[in-house]
């Protein structure tokens, strides 16, 4: 009756559960903390796998251990007269479970090994952006387009955080920007990240990874967007007072959008050669990015100083 009793319960227990697992509530709070978003970058979706692969692994090593153990100390416990096998060791035991856990690690090492390759694999990218921290905005510089933009807390996100308003006032508070990163999607773009002042750290959740934006390195991560829409994330470094209010936005646009947005983008800010440039969008951009990147610039530094004043003054 007994042994009934406890069997009810145990089935009670994994019926409720699994029930938990099925409501909307536990469904929002597993996509927060575990995001798919393979849909949208390559990165992120070998990420979710590999996550969730060793995930199995260890929940199936922990249902053969504890299951054993349960099921040893019930069925073999001394009040059903059971006793104790005495045995100093035992070579096959010792083996078994030397080498079932190397195969289990190298299978994972494979795995997260490829997952490594395709992260720090910048090769063939088709556009280069360089992304600069400062305390506490964000300068974007399309490499070979001429084109740079200044992204920093939006107005209305910025006026309740002085003013200590009603967060939920502004949508996505405090994860809005004057002026986002525009990007087109299905294109491999290389970015190249570092810091004018102190260590930032660059992260947007779809990607999959965040890099560290450190001054005097220039750190390569890359991405491919598979879907138009708005992705956002936020320096995750600590970088001072306003470190928690510099947000980073990304919109994605299709091919032909952001070849739209960037013609305007060249006439807004007068690069030179604006048309013979978008007449030559499809031309293949130069290998040597890296180089490009650090190419000393003797007059930069005093107008990058200049124009980082004027949009924090703004």
């Amino acid at each position: 009756m007994k042994r009934n009793k406890r069997l009810a319960a145990i089935a009670s227990g994994l019926a409720g559960g699994l029930a938990l697992a099925a409501t909307p509530a536990w469904a929002g709070w597993l996509d927060i903390n575990v995001p798919q978003n393979g849909d949208i970058t390559a990165i992120a979706g070998m990420a979710y796998d590999l996550n969730m692969f060793v995930l199995w692994i260890c929940i199936l090593i922990g249902i053969v251990v504890f299951g054993a153990m349960g099921y040893s100390m019930y069925y073999h416990r001394k009040s059903l007269g059971h006793e104790a096998v005495q045995f100093s060791h035992s070579t096959f035991l010792e083996v078994l479970w030397t080498v079932i856990p190397i195969v289990i690690v190298v299978i994972m090492a494979v795995v997260a090994t490829k997952g490594l390759y395709l992260v720090y694999n910048t090769e063939d990218a088709e556009m280069d952006i360089k992304v600069t921290g400062y305390q506490w905005l964000w300068r974007y510089d399309y490499l070979g387009e001429g084109v740079t933009v200044y992204s920093k807390i939006a107005p209305d996100d910025n006026r309740v955080r002085a003013l200590g308003l009603d967060p939920d006032s502004v949508e996505h508070y405090p994860l809005n920007v004057d002026n986002p990163l525009v990007l087109p999607t299905d294109t491999k773009i290389r970015f190249h990240i570092t810091s004018g002042d102190v260590i930032h750290a660059w992260w947007v959740i779809p990607f999959g990874w965040k890099w560290d934006a450190m001054p005097g390195i220039v750190n390569q991560g890359w991405t491919e967007i598979y879907k138009p829409g708005v992705y956002r994330g936020q320096c995750v470094e600590l970088c001072g007072r306003d470190h928690g209010f510099m947000p980073v936005v990304v919109v994605a646009k299709t091919p032909e959008e952001y070849q739209k947005w960037l013609a305007a983008e060249k006439k807004r800010q007068g690069v030179a050669g604006a048309g013979e440039q978008a007449a030559a969008k499809n031309s293949p951009p130069a290998k040597d990015t890296q180089a490009q990147t650090r190419q000393p610039e003797p007059n930069r530094a005093a107008a990058d100083a200049a124009a980082v004043k004027l949009v924090v003054a703004h």
